[in-house]
């Protein structure tokens, strides 16, 4: 474990829990986004910052939680290329594996044109795809993006780890996520992304948040970052990625760890 790490864990150990119970009111269902992207050292510098303002969630003792996802497009790559190409509303479908509690989700994540995000979901028994539609797949993503699980495949697949923080007034959740990896069922094609952290704020309007200052004097900026199509694009060369070229020299440069698009084949 690396000494970034360890600063890490030593201020999360200090934070108030709070659990899945306790956060059941604030879900943000329907919620303004704003997406940040740093490197584990702020981290460390952050988490010594949000304390006595945040609680961790905590659930049976861990305040890391372990996700995998699985996202499907059309052949035509549909959702790919409408966020490619700053299409409002764009739509994306993926399935959530909580790898702790062993809780899958199909889950629908629509952004509209105001900037905000509806996420829609239902338990399915696992990430198999008759699974899938045996639980009422098809018929959930075909009433929310017109695609069912016959006219979509899997596509990349991620897997991160989470820390989540919820401010004492409980108006806003903080993912965290760090040590993001991604597969390509296409390609076969892997990467990863070194000490990367995405940072989310995640609120109803544009409430306050205490966050946000202190965001300011570690000088980390707003930027915006899709798993799905930031993973596409660095394990499939076949797809347009013009767009995504600068965010992630960007990135690049935050952590020191190569972002590349790979040569098409």
């Amino acid at each position: 474990m690396s000494e970034t790490d360890k600063q890490i864990l030593h201020w999360l150990t200090q934070l108030p829990p709070i659990s899945l119970d306790e956060m059941s009111g604030i879900k943000l269902m329907n919620r303004t986004d704003t997406k940040f992207v740093t490197n584990k050292g702020k981290l460390a510098q952050l988490l010594e910052l949000v304390q006595g303002q945040y609680y961790v969630q905590q659930i049976e003792g861990s305040r890391i939680a372990n996700y995998r996802t699985l996202y499907y497009d059309t052949p035509a790559h549909r959702f790919y290329t409408d966020h490619h190409n700053g299409c409002a509303p764009r739509q994306k479908i993926r399935v959530r594996t909580y790898l702790d509690s062993d809780m899958t989700f199909l889950e629908v994540k629509t952004k509209n044109n105001h900037g905000r995000t509806k996420k829609k979901r239902i338990t399915v028994p696992s990430t198999a795809q008759a699974d899938i539609v045996a639980a009422g797949g098809s018929d959930f993503t075909q009433g929310l993006t017109g695609e069912t699980f016959a006219s979509i495949l899997p596509t990349v697949e991620n897997q991160f780890q989470r820390i989540t923080l919820v401010n004492y007034g409980k108006t806003e959740r903080l993912t965290i996520d760090f040590n993001v990896c991604f597969h390509n069922y296409e390609t076969d094609s892997d990467a990863e992304t070194g000490d990367l952290v995405i940072i989310e704020l995640k609120r109803d309007g544009n409430v306050f948040s205490p966050i946000l200052k202190m965001l300011r004097q570690l000088r980390i900026k707003p930027h915006g970052f899709s798993k799905y199509c930031i993973g596409s694009a660095m394990t499939n060369g076949r797809l347009k990625n013009n767009t995504f070229k600068f965010k992630m020299v960007t990135i690049s440069k935050l952590t020191g760890h190569p972002f590349r698009v790979p040569q098409k084949s």
